[in-house]
């Protein structure tokens, strides 16, 4: 059986020269979720200090700072709870989609 041969890889003399592995650019979701989430973050106001480790957590990018505290994007978030579990404060929670939120 022929195997392959190996070449020698000469080492590149700038960062610039390596070749590209097998990635992509970072980047958000360009659809809506809200039609197939199961729960849905609420932030409660009053508890939130506007720390802003949700925004940083959030991988779909949907959580904005708004007069000092945070708002989400609904049409784009899904619902995956990150922002809950990050908050130091437990100023975010998770409700099922479709239920009113203010029981």
């Amino acid at each position: 059986m022929n195997r392959p041969k190996l070449r020698e890889y000469a080492k590149p003399k700038h960062i610039k020269d390596y070749p590209v592995g097998p990635c992509y650019t970072a980047g958000h979701l360009v659809t809506e979720n809200a039609s197939w989430r199961t729960e849905k973050p609420i932030v409660e106001s009053n508890k939130c200090i506007g720390c802003f480790y949700c925004y940083l957590c959030c991988p779909e990018g949907v959580i904005y700072k708004k007069d000092k505290l945070v708002d989400i994007d609904y049409a784009f978030c899904k619902g995956c709870g990150i922002c809950a579990r990050v908050c130091p404060k437990k100023a975010i929670k998770m409700i099922r989609e479709g239920e009113d939120h203010e029981k």
